[in-house]
Parts: C-alpha cells; sequence; structure tokens
C-alpha cells in the first residue's frame, strides 16, 4: 500500500494516445458546428412554414361567408322504412296516439245521474 501513495513514482502513460495530434479534435469540432448549424437552420425554416400555414387559415377563414345560404331546395322528410310493417309481421302502428274517443265518467257525473231514483 506503501507504493500507491508514493509521490517519487512515474504517472502510467495513457494506453491510446492521440497519434494524429489536434488534426482528429478540429474536425470532430467542425463537424459539431457543422451539425449545430444545420439543426438551428432546420428549427427556423420549421418554424417559418408553421406561420406561413397559421396566416393562410386566418385567412381562409376571414373571407369564409358565416352564414352561406343553401344551394339546393329543402325536401320533404322522408317517412321511415319499418321493414317489418312492410313484410305484415307487425301492424302499422301511428307515431302519435289518437285521443280517447269517450271519456269515462267522472264520479260527479256518475251521481248525477242515477237511475232509479
Amino acid at each position: 500500500m506503501a507504493h500507491f501513495f508514493d509521490m517519487s513514482r512515474k504517472p502510467a502513460e495513457p494506453e491510446l494516445a492521440d497519434v494524429s495530434g489536434g488534426n482528429a479534435r478540429r474536425e470532430r469540432t467542425i463537424q459539431r458546428l457543422q451539425i449545430g448549424v444545420t439543426g438551428v437552420v432546420l428549427m427556423i425554416l420549421l418554424v417559418g412554414l408553421a406561420s406561413v400555414i397559421q396566416n393562410r387559415a386566418a385567412e381562409t377563414d376571414a373571407t369564409a361567408v358565416p352564414e352561406a345560404a343553401a344551394t339546393t331546395e329543402p325536401t320533404a322528410i322522408a317517412t321511415q322504412n319499418d321493414p317489418l310493417v312492410e313484410a305484415g309481421v307487425v301492424p302499422d302502428m301511428p307515431s302519435q296516439p289518437a285521443p280517447a274517443a269517450a271519456a269515462a265518467p267522472t264520479p260527479a257525473q256518475s251521481d248525477a245521474v242515477t237511475p232509479g231514483q
């Protein structure tokens, strides 16, 4: 353990030495700058494209007629076809219930007309 803290000992050489010198480092730096600049330019183009699309959409909304008239005449609403009624399986039921023809006599009427008194 004593040799671990010995300051007179020479430090170990790095296993992989940079044989190309500063040229490889410069190439990596230039490549990183190219990628960064390309990213910034692409983001500016993307924001510009989104702005153009948004302006066109706002212009289209502003020029559109909000309450345009119908171009065709409305037709009568067709009655719904009921295949069971057409086949004769189910009787045709009216859409509205028929009013009662004769209402049941009220208790006051039955007391007023009593036969045999």
